[in-house]
């Protein structure tokens, strides 16, 4: 392969990577408005976010076996013309409720791009290169929460949130036809893999039965939930309670994204002293204090817009390194079927952070008080998963300081 080819075909995988955040992201300056277009609150447009990430769980597992089956394009093809679809969808919706049901659909579509770039690092390049080109591929889906809500915010304040739609469809036409004329396909279909149910579903079991599995992955899925609930609530605190505009949030949202990126790679440095263990321990605990002094201080309304920018911000650096270890570790027992388990932690992680989102429209509280909360909650609970977990794993498998670097799915 050619540095050209090379570089171009990273590319189209970063770019498949980055649809489903930039999904995520885009529209969210744009809660306000969308609430004024639909006469609803915000709280109920952010259940429209919930269903997205519950279409990112439910996609997890159903793209793992159709890839396997059918080959790496189409159903990748598949996936990408139902998020058109349902991107036009959301530009003609008319009430909240069509809206929620489209980005599910939407999602779905989506999750089809970030599996098969997944899939396609691993058909296409030597198994040497697989860490520098997921590394390569964690800078391209860096920049989607810098660069999306930015973006969102003076697309919405200038004209008007239905736009946004159409540029993320536009995106998915324009990576639909790269993907045709540009991307090869990678890996044989295989007539001979079972799509059917039980044996699929006797592979998850066999899986989520591993003490050091369902120990790690709960526990970071836990933790995890916090970026969700972050998601979710930051245009309500930030737009509604302390009233900024959509372009301050659009800064304010990429200035903190520099937290969760950031200590993901500080993470790197520590792992070359500590083990992931350690790591997850500390950082899980500081999450839950934290969480509890933003909890306390929402309520006796002791943060200012400064104030509750820091405490997210340390919220967010505790779950940019608890994430990426809790990842390896609950992987690391599995060779032959790394697929599956990797599909399965994505779907928790996912599953439970839509969980995590829903409070956040049931509350429907104009403060920082529900975001606060939630957190506080799933910290406590991944911690004590934590704790409880570990006295179950008997013979732990352990991770090298490369393994320890991982991408959220």
């Amino acid at each position: 392969m050619t540095k050209q080819r090379y570089f171009f075909t990273v590319l189209i995988l970063g770019a498949l990577t980055a649809l489903g955040p930039f999904s995520i992201d885009m529209y969210l300056p744009g809660f306000p408005a969308i609430a004024k277009s639909f006469h609803t609150t915000t709280a109920q447009v952010s259940l429209s976010l919930s269903s997205f990430f519950v279409g990112l769980a439910a996609g997890q597992l159903l793209y793992g076996p159709l890839l396997d089956r059918f080959g790496r394009k189409k159903p990748l093809y598949v996936g990408l013309i139902l998020y058109i679809i349902a991107s036009a969808g959301c530009y003609f919706s008319t009430g909240i409720e069509a809206l929620i049901l489209l980005r599910f659909i939407q999602a779905i579509g989506s999750c089809a791009a970030g599996v098969a770039s997944m899939a396609m690092v691993r058909d296409i390049f030597p198994l040497k290169d697989n860490a520098k080109i997921f590394a390569l591929l964690i800078l391209i889906l860096g920049a989607s929460p810098m660069i999306a809500p930015t973006v969102g915010g003076y697309v919405t304040v200038v004209f008007g949130w239905h736009l946004i739609f159409v540029i993320l469809g536009a995106m998915a036409v324009l990576i639909l036809l790269t993907v045709i004329f540009c991307l090869p396909e990678s890996y044989k279909a295989d007539p001979a893999y079972s799509l059917k149910p039980k044996p699929i579903i006797n592979s998850f079991l066999l899986v989520l039965k591993e003490p050091q599995f369902y120990t790690y992955a709960f526990a970071g899925a836990f933790a995890f939930a916090g970026l969700f609930v972050y998601v979710s609530a930051s245009p309500i605190v930030f737009m509604e309670v302390f009233k900024v505009s959509a372009k301050t949030y659009g800064w304010i949202f990429a200035t903190l994204s520099v937290g969760f990126i950031g200590s993901s790679q500080v993470n790197n440095l520590l792992l070359k002293k500590y083990k992931s263990e350690q790591i997850i321990w500390v950082s899980l605990t500081v999450q839950v204090i934290t969480a509890l002094v933003f909890f306390i201080g929402s309520l006796y309304n002791w943060f200012g817009l400064g104030g509750t920018i820091g405490m997210i911000f340390i919220l967010l650096c505790c779950v940019g390194t608890t994430s990426p270890n809790a990842s390896a570790l609950s992987l690391a027992p599995f060779s032959k079927n790394a697929g599956t388990a990797s599909a399965l932690l994505g779907a928790l992680q996912l599953g439970l952070g839509a969980l995590a989102t829903l409070g956040v429209s049931i509350f429907n509280s104009h403060s920082a008080v529900p975001m606060a909360s939630i957190m506080e909650v799933s910290a406590i609970i991944g911690l004590l998963i934590l704790f409880i977990g570990r006295k179950r794993i008997t013979h732990k498998v352990d991770v090298s300081a490369s393994a320890g670097v991982g991408m959220a799915h």
